[in-house]
């Protein structure tokens, strides 16, 4: 089957066209955010930078980075470009303090970012005569808005299931003739098993493909998808201070993520050095929004490490792709789609009286779902015979870290000094998911 485009004049422009428009946005998007945004025309002053002077792609190594903090320190809305009457929407991720990181989208990021899923979802043979169930998360976080706003814009029948409610889901897959699954891969497996518990083989269910995303998954999960449900398994990747889903996607070759480049440049720096490393070699991914409106970010450290595949693609796209997802380079964890720091839960325990600061999270993969074991420590003074305090500790502190990071987690209090140290350090984060 010939390979279908969404929008195939920008998917497959020339390597000198799209860099020509490369460097035409990106002096429009240093002069806006010089005269629009005060952090970056400090940023710009500090480092000597006249953005009129900007004269393309050749000139983006010498201008200023983004960071996570940044976005925090301007909490809520000082990093906007666009007048609050111009957001339509606003959504939010999480950061290693508990500071959540706002972004804003104008009516057009809201039609660019409907235009970047739909390109993925068409890349996953998806199109208008499709129904498809998005069980990603609705609400604060992008993922189920994201695609559901680009599947109809696709023209597809969208079913907005959202996340839970497994049997539920299984109903809607089967009864609603659904072809089209958007979720993160676990949750996709686990609806796989629960149907194969009740009875019923998922292969039977009409779908199609998959668009899974959300958190890092391996090959070996793509086949067991494929398996399971008779299925092509499709990545697709984004994350919300860029825009959310969309920003990159996998094509039928199934092999590297083609990069939405008229919207996002891309490039792959050494995380201590911060220069380029040589093409095709793993490092950072650094993103700038070359037309973005609400919040648009010049040079994005993402911490994602990842590497450019540098050979075409048989799908014909010219649009580059980065390779999976090798990591980060912090200690960022990704459980079911929620990013989770050590210092969240750190923080956590340190409003909880009776436990110490010193902790340990254990991760493991029961079955087909990340498990979550916070074990603590209690104080020194802690009455031994208080059984009924102790459950009660346990429940404040796991409802307390449920409240704070949206995850379910079991929460143990162990003996004092009981936790291992290396160097007089508790050994935080054991991570015991292993590649399949």
């Amino acid at each position: 089957m010939s390979e279908t485009y969404y929008q195939e004049h920008d998917e497959c422009m020339s390597r000198q066209a799209l860099e020509d428009l490369q460097s035409r946005r990106l002096r429009e998007l240093a002069e806006r955010l010089y005269h629009s945004t005060p952090f970056y025309r400090q940023a710009f002053d500090e480092a000597g930078i006249d953005p009129a002077r900007i004269g393309g792609l050749q000139d983006l190594p010498s201008l200023p980075f983004t960071v996570k903090n940044d976005l925090r320190a301007a909490y809520p809305y000082k990093l906007f470009s666009a007048p609050l009457d111009d957001i339509v929407r606003i959504h939010a991720s999480s950061g290693t303090t508990g500071q959540i990181s706002v972004v804003g989208y104008t009516r057009d990021d809201l039609q660019m970012w409907a235009q970047c899923v739909a390109r993925a979802l068409t890349a996953a043979g998806a199109s208008a005569h499709d129904i498809i169930q998005v069980s990603y998360g609705y609400g604060i976080f992008t993922g189920g808005l994201g695609l559901h706003d680009g599947a109809t814009y696709l023209g597809a029948s969208v079913i907005p299931a959202s996340g839970g409610n497994t049997k539920r889901q299984i109903q809607f897959l089967r009864d609603f003739g659904v072809t089209g699954l958007a979720c993160t891969p676990s949750y996709a497996l686990l609806i796989a098993e629960t149907a194969r518990e009740l009875g019923e083989d998922p292969a039977a269910f009409p779908l199609r493909f998959g668009v899974f995303g959300a958190e890092a998954w391996s090959v070996g999960m793509r086949e067991q998808l494929e398996s399971a449900f008779g299925i092509k398994a499709y990545d697709i990747y984004g994350l919300s201070e860029i825009l959310g889903p969309g920003v990159a996607f996998e094509c039928s070759a199934q092999h590297g993520l083609h990069i939405n480049e008229d919207h996002f440049l891309t490039e792959i720096v050494d995380p201590q050095t911060l220069r380029p490393v040589p093409e095709g070699e793993f490092g950072e991914i650094v993103f700038t929004t070359l037309t973005k409106q609400g919040i648009p970010l010049l040079r994005y450290r993402t911490r994602d490490i990842s590497r450019f595949i540098t050979e075409p693609c048989s799908c014909g796209r010219t649009l580059r792709r980065l390779d999976r997802l090798r990591g980060r380079s912090d200690d960022m964890l990704i459980i079911r789609g929620v990013n989770v720091f050590p210092s969240q839960i750190e923080q956590v325990l340190t409003g909880v009286t009776g436990v110490s600061s010193n902790y340990q999270i254990i991760v493991s993969r029961e079955g087909l779902m990340d498990k979550v074991l916070v074990k603590v420590e209690i104080e020194p003074d802690f009455p031994a015979d208080e059984i009924a305090r102790f459950e009660s500790i346990e429940r404040q502190v796991r409802a307390e870290i449920e409240s704070a990071l949206a995850i379910s987690v079991q929460v143990r209090l162990v003996e004092p000094k009981s936790i291992a140290r290396s160097e007089g350090k508790a050994q935080r984060l054991i991570d015991n998911r292993k590649e399949n």
